[in-house]
């Protein structure tokens, strides 16, 4: 099987969800680098105005918040790079087309963790709803008793929606990954090479 792009040519609509992964991966590469960065620079800041006596209220849940956004898209790339946690003292034993049948029935399994978490999201955040309301949050928790629009952070006073927004995307990222990895699975493709963006493990991710 041919490779363009370092995306294996196995039928266009398998290219396309490959390529979507590949490109999700490269995205979230520079959210974590990102991301790491500023969480570092909020904790430098909390220590320097802690210790002038200064401290800033709002630091310590950025920093919170900061962690949460990182862990969710650490997750997603390491799903796709297949760095995640995995129980290998069964699949060390069996054959090889038993390790690769237990390989498609984990990756069917973190596919259907990711379409049941997208649903309830869509239940939780209601996007139909909030615009059936007019984008209006009072009337649509009065109507729904969801008053996740209406919550503000306790220190940022930001939107919790805002926020929490890390959850579907999550949701979304992970199913993405988990077909690209099925369809590598099941042999449809071949694995992407990775070595013009330099990530082969879990420490060059960031």
């Amino acid at each position: 099987m041919s490779q363009t792009n370092g995306v294996a040519a196995g039928g266009r609509p398998l290219r396309a969800v490959t390529a979507l992964s590949e490109g999700l991966l490269v995205g979230e590469r520079f959210a974590i680098g990102t991301l790491m960065a500023l969480l570092t620079g909020l904790i430098l800041l909390n220590v320097v105005t802690r210790y002038g006596r200064v401290p800033l209220y709002w630091i310590d849940e950025s920093a919170i918040f900061t962690t949460v956004w990182l862990t969710f898209i650490g997750a997603s790339a390491m799903s796709r790079l297949r760095l995640d946690f995995s129980m290998t003292l069964m699949t060390e034993r069996l054959s090889p087309a038993g390790a690769r049948a237990m390989r498609v029935v984990s990756t069917l399994s973190i596919l259907a963790f990711g379409l049941v978490l997208g649903g309830m999201c869509w239940l939780w955040m209601d996007p139909v709803g909030i615009a059936a309301a007019g984008f209006d949050a009072r009337e649509f928790g009065g109507a729904t008793f969801n008053f996740l629009y209406t919550e503000r952070t306790q220190t940022l006073n930001w939107p919790s929606w805002v926020v929490y927004l890390v959850i579907p995307l999550f949701a979304f990222t992970l199913i993405i990954h988990s077909v690209a990895n099925l369809i590598e699975d099941l042999g449809l493709a071949a694995p992407p090479d990775r070595s013009a963006i330099g990530i082969h493990n879990a420490e060059e991710v960031a």
